[in-house]
């Protein structure tokens, strides 16, 4: 990767000042998304690692969430040069691993995320100051409407911090403002559909939610969260993620290494 050269065009960067979001398609090829698929669906730990957060209906969603950069498939993506230089362009610094989680909705028993912004429990929960923080949500499946795609609300970013509550097992917006910026304000509510391999990128203070699975396909998605260096946490004590320490930057290749050692191992 050349280092000058920017990885967003102008125009991508101003879309994300603008709405709050930008779809970059094919970020990862089919090969590379293809790898992280396979090794995802033969972990035998994820299962176990994953937690559950029921909807307002009472209907589970699973998550596997990972603090740790390490060795392994996960953070060849999450650490990946490209998509770390991305961030840190819509960022404007150098930024580093908050967390990492594969989202994983199941055919037609996938529960609901209830509307919310990252930043509206990060916060309150993770001793963070400033809302200069973002999410890069990758397609593993495909995300479509019938699956429980995330869907955004554009440009709400620019509100600011909405107060958050219990909603299920989740913390989801005070719904009284959520539905004022779509009906009194007109802010659209757009389907992020995704297909394998394509990378959304959205601001922290972006409202987003997604419906439950109602299709007979999974919708599993790896999304990767990561926070400025200059907006570290003021406390350690009782926050989830990590505080500042240097992202290691690893290319394109370490992720097609990492496929061909594991097939090596199962063949």
């Amino acid at each position: 990767m050349d280092s000058n050269s920017p990885i967003l065009t102008a125009a991508q960067a101003a879309a994300f000042e603008a709405d709050g979001y930008i779809i970059v398609r094919g970020f990862f090829s089919d090969e590379q998304i293809g790898i992280l698929h396979k090794m995802a669906l033969a972990d035998t730990a994820m299962d176990d690692e994953a937690s559950e957060r029921l909807d307002a209906e009472g209907v589970a969603s699973k998550a596997v969430l990972v603090n740790d950069i390490s060795d392994n498939i996960y953070s060849a993506f999450a650490a990946n040069e490209r998509i770390v230089a991305a961030a840190e362009q819509l960022m404007g610094d150098e930024v580093y691993h908050f967390h990492h989680k594969m989202m994983l909705k199941e055919p037609l028993v996938g529960g609901a995320w209830e509307w919310h912004q990252d930043y509206g429990y990060w916060y309150d929960q993770q001793h963070v100051m400033f809302p200069d923080m973002l999410s890069v949500a990758i397609g593993v499946d495909r995300a479509n409407r019938d699956n429980g795609c995330l869907q955004v609300l554009q440009g709400s970013h620019k509100c600011g911090r909405i107060g958050h509550g219990t909603v299920g097992d989740q913390s989801g917006a005070d719904m009284e403002k959520v539905q004022a910026l779509i009906d009194f304000y007109k802010l659209p509510v757009v389907y992020a559909e995704l297909e394998p391999g394509d990378g959304l990128f959205f601001h922290c203070n972006l409202l987003h939610r997604s419906d439950r699975n109602r299709s007979e396909n999974a919708r599993w998605m790896f999304v990767c969260c990561y926070n400025t260096k200059h907006n570290d946490k003021y406390q350690t004590i009782g926050a989830e993620h990590p505080a500042y320490s240097p992202l290691p930057r690893l290319p394109d290749s370490r992720i097609l290494e990492i496929g061909a050692d594991w097939n090596r191992a199962v063949s």
